[in-house]
């Protein structure tokens, strides 16, 4: 049918064609005028052809429109200004309840104007929001600390400052929490992404408990805890005080250990706490502690190489050194 409409369509042409040119002949402009219009309209496309045509220029009308969105949507967020990036990183995805819970902050200003937290004059702050995951309901600060030290930021720089969640909220709860770092500049909020950690019991080693000749009732419980961090089992204290003024202390971690030998706390008369256990096949790992009525810090650590393994390591030295033992010749027919 195609084929047929084609057919009719060349010869309407060549009839067009030929009576323009009899007009044109017959020196009769406005009938050469008119034959050529009938000629052009024998051109034009059938009702089908006309709605495939319109069906086609519908997308490409569509595709220049969202075009044209795009730019103009370009157009403004380029005559704004970038803002600022807070982002919080931090060192690992679980916690021993009691760990401080260290992070970095890391902010970036893209303004045109500096960013200033924590000095008299400054009128910005930076928070770090948390969030029990279960329920997203947001924590109550135990402290009011300021969440980092103070600091300035020029236009278009950046810095990375350092935190701790701990010692703002009360992490002794085992659960799943949601932290979310918080810049406010001029009264804006500036957002970062949830960074989530769970909070842990961890596994019972072994308990001691210390008494004060000058402060009567109180004792002082200290836990040794283990949990697997980085790969690796490692060991953990935990201290807490019992009396009239309960109190917690933050968890510490002691680095890995090794559970061929039991790990041990002593308490000496002198107010030192020794805690000792095996980090690596061939040596030892001591933290000693001072712990007073109202106060408990950190005095030393330091690595104790195993007598038993490095005895047997000095005689394989000695022997290499030695050249060994040397077989001694004999003839092949004496046993003596």
């Amino acid at each position: 049918m195609i084929a047929m409409e084609r057919k009719h369509l060349i010869d309407a042409a060549k009839h067009g064609m030929m009576h323009a040119m009899k007009n044109t002949a017959s020196k009769r402009p406005d009938a050469s005028a008119a034959a050529f219009g009938e000629f052009r309209s024998l051109f034009r496309a059938p009702p089908v052809f006309g709605i495939i045509s319109a069906m086609n220029e519908e997308p490409t009308r569509n595709i220049f429109s969202a075009l044209a969105v795009s730019l103009f949507a370009m157009a403004c967020m380029a005559g704004e200004p970038a803002g600022i990036t807070v982002d919080l990183k931090l060192d690992e995805t679980n916690y021993i309840s009691g760990e401080r819970v260290r992070a970095v902050v890391d902010v970036k200003n893209m303004l045109a104007e500096r960013v200033s937290v924590g000095y008299l004059d400054s009128e910005d702050l930076l928070i770090v929001e948390l969030y029990r995951a279960s329920d997203h309901m947001q924590l109550e600060r135990s402290h009011k600390r300021p969440f980092v030290s103070a600091f300035w930021v020029g236009a278009n720089e950046g810095m990375k400052l350092e935190t701790f969640l701990g010692d703002n909220y009360d992490l002794t709860y085992p659960a799943r929490y949601l932290a979310r770092p918080v810049l406010i500049h001029r009264g804006k909020r500036y957002s970062g992404e949830y960074r989530s950690f769970d909070v842990v019991p961890g596994f019972d080693i072994t308990t001691a408990v210390q008494q004060f000749s000058n402060a009567a009732g109180k004792k002082r419980f200290f836990e040794l805890k283990r949990w697997m961090r980085d790969g690796n089992e490692h060991l953990f204290l935990k201290v807490r005080d019992d009396g009239d003024k309960p109190k917690r202390w933050a968890t510490l971690d002691l680095g890995p250990m090794m559970r061929v030998t039991a790990p041990t706390v002593s308490i000496l008369s002198s107010g030192e706490v020794i805690v000792i256990h095996r980090n690596a096949p061939d040596s030892f790992a001591r933290n000693e502690f001072w712990s007073m009525t109202d106060a408990f810090v950190k005095r030393s650590a330091m690595m104790v190489r195993d007598p038993d393994t490095a005895g047997r390591q000095g005689v394989q030295e000695v022997y290499k050194k030695s050249g060994g033992v040397k077989a001694e010749n004999r003839p092949w027919w004496k046993f003596w």
